[in-house]
């Protein structure tokens, strides 16, 4: 059977595994002080266009997004989210387990809006009882969003200046990152991105990698002891050469932007052909998911022959679901598809 459920389905591009066999061998030092690592940060420090920035590696995503968030804010503090963001839904309360409330906005295609942000900030400070309230301190965004679409340059610029004068970071969940930067229709490079928010992190997970998140702190802003809160919160690997290995052979030669425009290519290629059939798209979006509204009968016939994902209930008879690409998409995988679409 033929996948299109996520992303990160497949083992690890073969580049990253030829590397990580190489290297098997080499006795080298843990928890991230190894040779891999450390050429690793130069090389994303370079890809950022930045010498100042800071960076260190973590297991996977949502251990990244609490890890990050909890050591940042003071106990007083939640963080503001979108109502479809990935703290907000589908990271199991991990960011309430850390003792910091999200704090739900409004979302607008899965984006947040400043003018949203603002008003939350205006309303807290403007309640006399704020006190005895969560407060805001820090703005968590997805670039791409869990619906696949893009922050304009535009947009980022005005979230980050929003935070600057409530003197808040600004958080991007890059998980899907390479997506979002290789895809045709964004105006924001990972130098933008570097300068306009505080925090923000570099998927290798759905990107090619086995595991591991690269994080980059822009603002001389990485919490002090920082890998000692990183192992309380059963996050530190023993065995850091494993990212160390996989974000060194990301960064050498442009792999990382090589899988992701492979990936987009042929997210490109799912929607000319999704058009092609005539199907209902919930969002077009810009990257390698894409969201299709199917009839619940449709849906269960074409789950015998293709795993993709559930994303939502559309209404009683329909179903929003999700098509991802990846590094291991294959051609043969887009005509099984294309066949098993023209079938129902």
């Amino acid at each position: 059977m033929i996948s299109f459920e996520s992303d990160y389905i497949a083992g690890a591009h073969p580049k990253i595994l030829q590397r990580l066999a190489e290297t098997n061998m080499e006795c080298v030092k843990g928890y991230g002080f190894d040779i891999y690592s450390e050429s690793a940060k130069e090389k994303i420090k370079k890809a950022c266009g930045r010498e100042d920035v800071e960076v260190e590696f973590l297991v996977g995503g949502t251990q990244t997004n609490a890890v990050v968030i909890s050591t940042m804010l003071s106990d007083e503090e939640g963080v503001i989210a979108a109502k479809t963001g990935h703290i907000n839904g589908h990271e199991a309360g991990a960011i309430e387990y850390t003792g910091h409330k999200v704090l739900e906005v409004p979302q607008v295609n899965g984006k947040l809006q400043a003018a949203d942000v603002k008003t939350l900030m205006e309303d807290f400070y403007g309640d006399d009882n704020h006190d005895h309230m969560v407060f805001p301190g820090m703005v968590y965004i997805s670039h791409p969003t869990e619906y696949g679409t893009l922050y304009t340059k535009d947009e980022l610029t005005g979230l980050s200046e929003l935070c600057r004068s409530y003197d808040i970071p600004l958080f991007m969940d890059g998980a899907r990152l390479g997506y979002g930067l290789m895809s045709r229709d964004t105006d924001v490079t990972l130098q933008d991105i570097a300068k306009l928010c505080d925090v923000f992190y570099i998927g290798g997970t759905k990107v090619g990698a086995l595991c591991g998140e690269a994080v980059v702190f822009t603002k001389n802003n990485r919490p002090r002891h920082f890998m000692t809160s990183v192992k309380k919160r059963g996050a530190l690997l023993a065995k850091g050469r494993l990212m160390g290995v996989q974000f060194d052979t990301l960064f050498t030669d442009d792999l990382y932007f090589e899988i992701s425009r492979y990936a987009i290519e042929r997210a490109e290629e799912l929607k000319a052909m999704f058009h092609e059939l005539g199907m209902e798209f919930f969002l077009e979006s810009p990257t390698n998911q894409q969201f299709v509204i199917l009839e619940n009968s449709q849906m269960q016939a074409l789950q015998e022959k293709v795993r993709f994902g559930f994303w939502e209930k559309y209404d009683e008879n329909h179903t929003v679901v999700r098509f991802a690409t990846s590094w291991s998409t294959t051609e043969e995988d887009m005509k099984a598809l294309r066949e098993a679409l023209t079938a129902l």
